[in-house]
């Protein structure tokens, strides 16, 4: 193929995922084209789809998605994730804007059991954002807290976009959930110190008082189709305490220390969320729509890995990916700049795509032009994931924000340029964060020396 059909089916790819074509669509038919070009053989280019289609979905690693996916949709559906919010919120008592520490550190714990930030968006917004407008919060904050703080859900193991970097780049799923937990702790940390800021500078932005029963209708006009959660027995906080601690040390904790692969881990991981579902009231009706919901979303994703997988393979045997690997290697860029382009490129593709289509884009191009470069595989992967996550806060179409849009249809003075607004100082965070594991990427390798 001539060189310069190299930027033409790289234009085409681009020109069908910006005209709203579905992203594995955009992907099989470049990839097919570009096969087709190379060799000029409809024969060889058919069979290599088809080859590729077998290898691609019989690969025992891929069974760890639609797991991971039903783990946490059983933890979503059973009610565990009510029990913990609660039980935070009883720990911190009379701390000046507990709600909003409640609701990162539930995040924290709950994404190590949820894989995606989605599902933490959808969830704490139903949970934590009527407890905040009860307590005087500013709707900006505390639905920006929300929809920044679930962005910890794909950085803290077990991450879906993990498992899909690893499985584009062939680096370890474990060795990618290991290296995730430090940053997630440290951008943790970093909300939390916001919160006390703000807590502190504009107090009233985080309006809690002791005791939310003194606060009148009068001052907080409180929506009448708002559902209002009851607080959890302390019974139930217990159970959903001890089956959240089996899953982490259980299922997480046998795949970091080589008991278990990540598949297994995840299918112990979903079958001790099922249990402790069952245990806190989920019946059939329940078990069989969250298995409903979890392949609703897997499979279309199994279809993206697909399509990935043949854009890879196509990136090699066409020679797109070398060629365009070479322009950004001969650029004249130093590393940090050839970096701070791959950054802009995420940036700019999360206002307008989803993150997982980002990365099957994108991953196959960078990650080798990293490598080269000399950044470690394992820091450039947290970095990727953390700049696709700032992705999903930014407008237009920012995918948590309007996850967290879509809980709260009634809200009808909620309007998203203000969820985009508050979201904005968490995107930055995560900016921030990315930056600190480039000048220091030890931190996404020092548990993986240990274990």
């Amino acid at each position: 193929m001539e060189s310069y059909l190299h930027f033409y089916i790289l234009g085409l790819l681009l020109l069908l995922v910006f005209a709203n074509i579905e992203v594995a669509v955009a992907l099989g038919i470049v990839s097919f084209l570009a096969i087709y070009l190379s060799t000029n053989d409809l024969s060889i280019s058919v069979s290599f789809l088809s080859n590729t289609a077998y290898e691609a979905l019989r690969d025992y690693v891929f069974a760890v998605v639609p797991l991971f996916l039903l783990m946490g949709e059983f933890i979503a559906k059973s009610g565990i994730a009510y029990d913990l919010y609660w039980a935070i919120d009883k720990w911190l008592k009379r701390i000046r804007g507990r709600f909003a520490y409640a609701t990162v550190l539930g995040n924290v714990i709950f994404s190590f059991v949820s894989g995606t930030s989605l599902a933490s968006a959808t969830t704490f917004t139903a949970i934590a954002y009527p407890q905040m407008k009860r307590g005087g919060y500013e709707s900006h904050f505390s639905l920006g807290l929300i929809s920044g703080s679930a962005c910890l859900g794909m950085l803290i193991p077990p991450s879906l976009l993990m498992v899909v970097w690893g499985i584009l780049t062939n680096i370890s799923i474990g060795h990618l959930f290991l290296a995730g937990i430090i940053p997630g702790f440290m951008l943790a940390g970093l909300m939390m110190l916001y919160i006390a800021a703000v807590s502190f500078i504009r107090p009233s932005i985080v309006g809690h008082v002791a005791d939310v029963k003194k606060i009148s209708d009068r001052e907080i006009q409180l929506d009448p189709n708002e559902v209002v959660v009851q607080e959890p027995t302390r019974l139930g906080m217990a159970v959903s305490s001890i089956g959240l601690i089996a899953i982490v040390f259980g299922a997480l904790g046998g795949i970091w220390l080589g008991f278990f692969t990540p598949t297994e881990g995840a299918g112990i991981g979903a079958l001790v969320a099922l249990v402790v579902g069952v245990i806190k009231g989920m019946r059939w009706p329940e078990i069989y729509n969250c298995i409903l919901a979890v392949g609703r979303t897997a499979t279309p994703l199994m279809i993206l890995v697909f399509t990935a997988q043949l854009y890879a393979r196509t990136l090699a045997m066409s020679g797109i990916g070398e060629q365009l690997q070479n322009t950004m290697l001969t650029s004249g860029m130093s590393p940090g700049m050839t970096l701070l382009f791959m950054v802009g490129v995420w940036l700019i593709l999360g206002m307008l795509i989803d993150s997982i289509s980002i990365m099957l884009l994108t991953v196959p191009i960078f990650a080798p032009v990293a490598i080269t470069l000399g950044i470690d595989p394992i820091a450039f992967a947290m970095i990727g994931i953390l700049i696709v996550e700032a992705g999903l806060l930014t407008p237009p179409f920012g995918m948590v924000v309007y996850a967290v849009k879509s809980v709260i249809p009634h809200e009808k003075n909620i309007s998203m340029s203000l969820i985009f607004a508050g979201s904005t100082p968490f995107c930055i965070m995560l900016l921030i964060i990315a930056w600190l594991i480039y000048v220091f990427p030890g931190v996404t390798t020092f548990l993986i020396k240990i274990f």
